[in-house]
This record gives structure tokens, C-alpha cells and sequence, in this order.
């Protein structure tokens, strides 16, 4: 009697254990409006606490389905400041210089004045600006274990998106945004597919790829590509270069 008893405990213990191991091992269903929270927090956060930086970026255009050759380039050191905006510096340029006129000079006059104080705020991917949902399950990019939000805004701009967003799933950092613009810029574009891609750099997370496709009858398909190397981030007096735990929400 007394070896069936304990034959009897031994095999609960074993159930028990096999039941919390399977619980440790399932992942744990993300509450949608902590998460979109978290992406609200992320954001004010890196906003809270950069004065500004500079960063390198090269403009390459590219048309029909040539992506190795480009018509038109620019490399321009860009600076960001806080109280002021944006404003460019041209290191080089080679190609057409039509393309680059009326190509290239209107995307950085349009990135100056979406980011000029008072404008800046209604570009943010925050809930006030994007109505959001939470898709099922998880996805990695870039060794990342990332949720992934539908996002639709709330007005419509060139440069606001209709897709979808890949944030951290540790501090809801965005990783890669992904849609189409939800306005064309001008009545002969037709329509944009965008994606961005954004890296850790100094705690914060900053863009390191762009990519925006187009097509037209007149002008047939365009691509334009940005690479961002280089940053030099200026942090606000007192801020810390690396988010605390608690905006680190789990």
C-alpha cells in the first residue's frame, strides 16, 4: 500500500512539472493596448531625451527594374535639431540632375517641413496619429522577437502609412515599417510602397534603410533608396542614453 502511494505522488509530480514546464515554454498572449501603449511610451521616450543629431544619409534613384544602377545620387549630412528641425548639407551628387531636382529637392524639402516644431508631432507613429491593431502571434527580424501592429492613419499625408509596424517585444521600439502612403504627393504619382528600417543606436531607435516604390504611366516604376550611416546623437541635459527598466515594460 505503502509503494502504490508513493508510486501514485511520484507520478503527480511528474504531471505537475510537465504542466508548468509546458506553461514556462507557451508564450504569453500580448494585451493589445499595453502594447500600443508601450509603442506610445517608446516614442516619447526617444523624443523626451534627444536635443538632436547628425547623420549621414545617401539618396540613390533608381528606374525600371534596374536596382543596381543608379540615374540619379545625393549624400547629405543632416543635421536635426530639436527647437529648429531639419536641415541638409550636400557632400555629393552624381546622375541626372533633372531627377535630382525634381526628385531628390523635393523629398528633402518635404522631410524639413514635416519636421519643423509644430508639424513634427502629427508624423509620429503614436496612437494619437495611427489607429492600431495587434495582429496574432510574434515574428523576428533582425534577431528581434517583434509584435506586429496593423496601422492605418488618422488623416491622410504622403508621408503617414497605411501598413503595418514590427516593434521589440522587449521596450516596443519600432523595428520596420512597412505600407503604402496614404496620400499620393502629387496628382501624376500613382501609388507608394514604403518600408523603413530602424536599428538601436545609442539606446534610441533610429532609422538605418528606406525604400520607396513607385509607378506611373508617364514616368514607368521608380525607386528610391536611403541608407543612414553615421549618427551622432545629442542627448537633452540630464537625459540617459539608454532607457530604465521602467520604460522597459515587459
Amino acid at each position: 500500500m505503502i509503494k502504490f502511494e508513493r508510486i501514485l505522488h511520484l507520478r503527480s509530480a511528474v504531471v505537475l512539472v510537465s504542466v508548468l514546464a509546458a506553461t514556462q515554454a507557451a508564450p504569453q498572449t500580448p494585451n493589445a493596448t499595453a502594447v500600443i501603449r508601450g509603442i506610445d511610451q517608446a516614442v516619447h521616450y526617444r523624443v523626451d531625451h534627444i536635443a538632436g543629431y547628425t547623420v549621414t544619409e545617401r539618396y540613390a534613384v533608381f528606374r525600371g527594374n534596374d536596382e543596381k544602377n543608379s540615374v540619379a545620387a545625393m549624400t547629405v549630412m543632416t543635421t536635426y535639431r530639436r527647437d529648429t528641425g531639419k536641415s541638409y548639407t550636400i557632400l555629393s551628387q552624381s546622375g541626372s540632375s533633372i531627377i535630382r531636382k525634381f526628385g531628390l529637392d523635393p523629398i528633402l524639402e518635404r522631410e524639413k517641413e514635416i519636421n519643423e516644431p509644430g508639424n513634427v508631432q502629427h508624423a509620429w507613429i503614436t496612437s494619437a496619429n495611427y489607429d492600431m491593431t495587434l495582429k496574432p502571434g510574434m515574428q523576428t527580424l533582425d534577431g528581434r522577437a517583434c509584435y506586429v501592429l496593423s496601422i492605418n492613419p488618422k488623416e491622410k499625408a504622403p508621408n503617414l502609412i497605411i501598413g503595418a509596424i514590427w516593434v521589440d517585444a522587449k521596450d516596443y521600439t519600432i523595428v520596420r515599417l512597412e505600407g503604402v502612403a496614404s496620400k499620393a504627393p502629387s496628382i501624376f504619382a500613382g501609388t507608394t510602397h514604403m518600408m523603413r528600417q530602424y536599428a538601436d543606436i545609442d539606446g534610441f531607435s533610429m532609422a538605418t534603410h528606406a525604400r520607396a516604390e513607385s509607378s506611373t504611366f508617364l514616368y514607368g516604376k521608380t525607386v528610391v533608396t536611403i541608407d543612414y550611416a553615421g549618427y551622432h546623437i545629442d542627448l537633452r541635459q540630464g537625459a540617459s542614453a539608454r532607457a530604465p527598466a521602467s520604460h522597459k515594460m515587459q
